[in-house]
């Protein structure tokens, strides 16, 4: 979030929500909606709907909460109930719940302008875990007209302090003029490698630097070092730093982030993320899973993808919900005699698979489809998202620095007019 963020009116959120009172979650969904400056509401409705919500939705269920729930989105749609924002949540574990979550929020996103994300909680989610999410429901919510910028002017840097690599940019006048990539090992020290060379490379000094954006992991430790005008979360920045390499910042678009530890699969519209989904079931789906079969392959990941596109996924047997299972069952297949090409293919494979199925199914596939983060480098990861998706998959020049370009673009918004 910016410095001045807690000057600024609180956003109204409403949670429409199956069971969060049960689980314990209720506390960490207030906790991190009151430390983002805005405030949970619950639509009011006539308790009459409950009985024929159900055919209001083609969906009859048993719970009643999930007819309240349903009901109080009729509420929102329908204009009977004022927000800014809406957080659709039920549980885990609840097949009827989560059919019900995906359609209402569907419902809401196609009928109204409001953003609304979605989100399947456990007995053990945090307010740290929804904290991300819910600060870029609030961004959409309270800064559309930032998020609506298309061109970055003045010179100005991204830092992206990310859990495996960090990433910074310096950009003038809408180009990208320097370029720095360390691996993450203690932030700061990272950072300030990875922005000295972006700086060196774009051929200027620091203090002549007019404004700063921050975001990733370490976003507010690295804003704090910097004296950042914007930290900023992943899914905003990403969104806009991706739209703006693939030169698609008008019209519809969906972004697809695979990161070192979780991903991101994003809707856009004029540069504005609407639907999102944010995270997994286990790192087997994120780049920290190619990187260790590249590892068990004596390859470099940047050589993972060429093996890939030369092996068949179907010759290895696969566990793919689970980063050590998925990793042993590779070192079987090996043992076995299995080539190194049809592993390589095998584990590309297995991270789309498990996005396709727990993070695609939450957001409205919107072509050109663009790939960023570090893993769309491994050549075998778009070729198994074309698949998937049976659709054109778009890897922009300078992918992997996304989320650095996206905080330069937005942090040129906090640029003074002289």
């Amino acid at each position: 979030m910016s410095r001045d963020e807690d000057v600024e009116d609180k956003v109204t959120i409403a949670l429409i929500a199956c069971g969060p009172e049960y689980s314990g979650v209720q506390s960490e969904i207030e906790s991190a909606v009151e430390s983002l400056n805005a405030k949970l509401v619950y639509p009011e409705m006539d308790v009459s709907e409950l009985d024929t919500i159900g055919r209001d939705f083609g969906l009859e269920v048993a719970s009643a909460d999930l007819k309240l729930l349903m009901a109080r989105a009729k509420a929102i749609v329908e204009g009977r109930a004022k927000v800014d924002a809406v957080f659709v949540a039920s549980c885990f574990r609840c097949a009827e719940g989560a059919l019900v979550r995906n359609e209402v929020r569907r419902y809401i996103h196609q009928n109204t302008s409001i953003p609304v994300i979605s989100y399947s909680f456990t007995e053990r989610t945090t307010a740290s875990t929804l904290l991300t999410r819910l600060e870029a429901l609030t961004t959409v919510a309270r800064r559309r007209h930032l998020l609506a910028r298309e061109k970055q002017k003045g010179l100005t840097a991204g830092i992206d302090s990310g859990s495996t690599t960090t990433k910074a940019v310096v950009m003038r006048d809408n180009q990208v003029i320097g370029h720095g990539w360390v691996p993450t090992i203690k932030v700061i020290e990272s950072a300030e490698e990875a922005y000295k060379k972006a700086l060196d490379e774009a051929g200027v000094n620091r203090e002549d630097i007019q404004s700063i954006g921050t975001t990733g992991y370490g976003r507010f430790l690295v804003g704090k070092k910097y004296d950042a005008q914007l930290s900023q979360e992943e899914i905003t920045v990403n969104s806009k730093g991706a739209v703006y390499l693939a030169d698609k910042q008008k019209g519809s678009a969906t972004v697809i982030d695979i990161g070192g530890m979780d991903n991101k699969a994003i809707t856009v519209e004029d540069g504005i993320p609407g639907m999102f989904s944010m995270g997994g079931v286990c790192a087997g789906a994120s780049g920290r899973f190619l990187e260790m079969t590249a590892k068990r392959l004596g390859v470099d990941i940047t050589e993972l993808g060429s093996l890939a596109v030369k092996g068949i996924e179907n010759n290895i047997e696969m566990n793919s919900y689970c980063i050590v299972f998925g990793i042993q069952s590779l070192v079987n297949s090996l043992a076995k005699g299995a080539s190194p090409e049809d592993v390589a293919a095998a584990a590309c494979y297995s991270v789309i698979e498990q996005i396709f199925e727990q993070q695609l199914q939450e957001v409205d596939i919107r072509e050109p489809v663009i790939l960023v983060g570090g893993s769309s480098l491994i050549e075998g990861i778009p070729r198994t998202l074309e698949k998937f998706l049976k659709v054109e998959v778009i890897v922009p020049p300078d992918s992997q620095y996304i989320g650095a370009v996206g905080a330069s673009m937005l942090a040129s918004g906090y640029i003074k007019e002289e």
